[in-house]
């Protein structure tokens, strides 16, 4: 699978969030909790280089909490401090606050021991689309100052915020990298809703699902649909449309929106929380 999607936004995006990168003191990014691997843009870290980073897992009440603790582990190392947020509940700025200001503490210490009086933080808040840099900026403000939507692709320029006397915000639009080879990444994101429902085919993305749930999480598809689980993705897809009586003329099952409403389901945590990518887990 050879996925390229890469509008002029996204170009423009990269190209903003490089020239605007001697200003910053660190980078904020944020991943899927769910999947932080197949969120984590690889273009990036070409752009970050060695900034101080803070890895915002978000979404962890969609995640696993045992899978997201072995994340925080995996991805933390003397430059990257790693921590998970539901960005809707969890009291955003301290967090935020906090955590930047330890991963800056050395360079803060510095300039106090030249007699310069630490000015407030400067970071960037990236990541690939859809993955909660909107809310988490609303979050901060305490306002509906950018708009917000479960799709990609809505935050569309770049934006400077003060969140407190400690800590300022440059906002950028959610940027994917041009083409991904790795077909699994592809319907991580998909299944998550990072990218467009239109760029995969439905049935692939369901298809990957269901094989995958069927595996490593069959109870809850029987409690959920109430059927007989057999091995067969697309016998499983009938199922669950006989049993939701999504029905066409001449008794034949309407499979696209039983697949669409199954999707719809899964995106909204209705077969529980799941983590689709787990520490050394071959992607």
């Amino acid at each position: 699978m050879s996925i390229q999607w890469f509008p002029g936004h996204m170009t423009r995006a990269k190209r903003d969030m490089q020239e605007n990168m001697k200003a910053v003191d660190m980078v904020i990014e944020l991943r899927d909790c769910r999947i932080p691997e197949s969120s984590r843009n690889p273009m990036i870290d070409q752009i970050i280089q060695n900034k101080p980073r803070l890895i915002v897992l978000s979404k962890k009440d969609k995640g696993e909490a045992a899978e997201i603790e072995k994340w925080i582990q995996y991805l933390s190392n003397e430059t990257t401090r790693v921590i998970a947020m539901d960005l809707t509940k969890d009291p955003v700025i301290g967090t935020l606050t906090n955590a930047c200001q330890k991963i800056m503490q050395p360079k803060i210490e510095r300039m106090i021991r030249r007699g310069i009086r630490p000015r407030a933080i400067r970071a960037m808040v990236c990541g690939i689309p859809n993955v909660g840099k909107s809310t988490l900026i609303n979050a901060v403000a305490k306002k509906k100052i950018a708009e917000t939507a479960d799709r990609p692709g809505v935050t569309r320029s770049l934006k400077w915020m003060k969140l407190n006397k400690n800590l300022e915000l440059l906002d950028t639009p959610g940027i994917l990298w041009p083409k991904f080879e790795d077909e699994k990444v592809g319907y991580h994101l998909a299944i998550t809703g990072a990218i467009r429902d239109q760029i995969l085919p439905l049935e692939d993305v369901v298809r990957y699902g269901l094989k995958r749930l069927i595996e490593e999480y069959p109870d809850r598809l029987t409690e959920r649909y109430k059927i007989e689980l057999c091995d067969d993705p697309d016998e499983v897809i009938k199922r669950i449309g006989q049993v939701r009586n999504f029905v066409k003329s001449g008794s034949e099952i309407d499979m696209k929106r039983t697949m669409e409403v199954f999707l719809n389901e899964l995106r909204d945590d209705k077969l529980g929380c799941i983590s689709w990518e787990k520490v050394h887990e071959e992607r």
